[in-house]
């Protein structure tokens, strides 16, 4: 078992994900795994680094596929005994004028955004070491979804009592909603995306008391952040920052130093801690 220090960057072989990597290797000292659905895609993404003079490695991730999850985590356990850095940038975003029915759009994104990213979570969190860092790549927008639900949802969702179950039960309800055609009237926001990421910031809140109440001497930090408004095939040309200035903010979250014990539970924009 090797005793070098690990990170894992998931949906990395472009945009976001691709620059998390880039600065990874520049800056975390270990192995950095770049990892995404399609191994040609990612092995083409690891040669371009590579020409860089950067050395990412690769393993097959499909957030979307349990067996995909638990390959990652058994080799992790195996070949490193963990994990010390654990970036959760995997997502999927329809475009504003894609004609899919919202209900498709709905039970699609959450399925990736926030079931696929809880179930990375739920099989790899145990395996982050002392000291470890976790970072759930959201978005602003789940704070302007946030403000378009009801102020029964927003009450549920800004909980600091809310459990995974509740959680979990609240995004099933939304996708079953617009199946049903009455989100709105149930007091959800016209924004699939957004209701994911929501999912994916009260997450990260959720699971950070957990760390504080399970693990409280690991000294573990787990957050949740906004990259802002990217160049990226998910966001397009016109988006104000490039993939590194989105990096940015990830990037400081996965290299708080060992000494550091904040943020943690928290949905930092800019490196800096933004109201939730």
């Amino acid at each position: 078992m090797s005793s070098v220090q690990v990170a894992v960057v998931t949906g990395s072989n472009k945009g976001i994900g691709l620059a998390i990597v880039r600065a990874l290797c520049k800056q975390f000292p270990g192995d950095v795994y770049l990892t995404c659905r399609d191994p040609g895609r990612g092995q083409a993404a690891v040669a371009q680094l590579q020409q860089e003079g950067l050395r990412p490695l690769f393993h097959q991730l499909d957030i979307d596929d349990l067996q995909s999850i638990r390959a990652l985590r058994d080799f992790l356990k195996e070949k490193y005994g963990g994990l010390d850095v654990l970036v959760n940038n995997a997502g999927i975003a329809f475009k504003v004028h894609d004609t899919t029915p919202f209900a498709v759009q709905a039970e699609v994104t959450l399925k990736t955004n926030f079931f696929g990213t809880r179930n990375v979570c739920t099989e790899l969190l145990p395996l982050v070491k002392p000291y470890g860092r976790v970072v759930n790549v959201s978005s602003m927008v789940s704070g302007s979804a946030l403000k378009g639900c009801s102020q029964e949802l927003q009450q549920k969702f800004r909980s600091d009592t809310i459990t995974e179950e509740e959680l979990v039960q609240l995004m099933a309800k939304f996708v079953e909603d617009t199946k049903k055609g009455v989100h709105e009237k149930e007091g959800w926001p016209n924004t699939a995306y957004g209701v994911s990421k929501i999912g994916v910031t009260v997450l990260s809140r959720i699971q950070a008391r957990l760390l504080n109440e399970q693990r409280k001497g690991d000294h573990i930090l787990l957050n949740a952040c906004c990259p802002g408004w990217v160049r990226t095939d998910m966001a397009g040309p016109r988006a104000t920052k490039s993939p590194e200035e989105g990096a940015e903010t990830p990037v400081y979250l996965a290299l708080l130093p060992s000494s550091a014990d904040a943020p943690h539970g928290q949905f930092v924009s800019d490196k800096t801690v933004k109201p939730w």
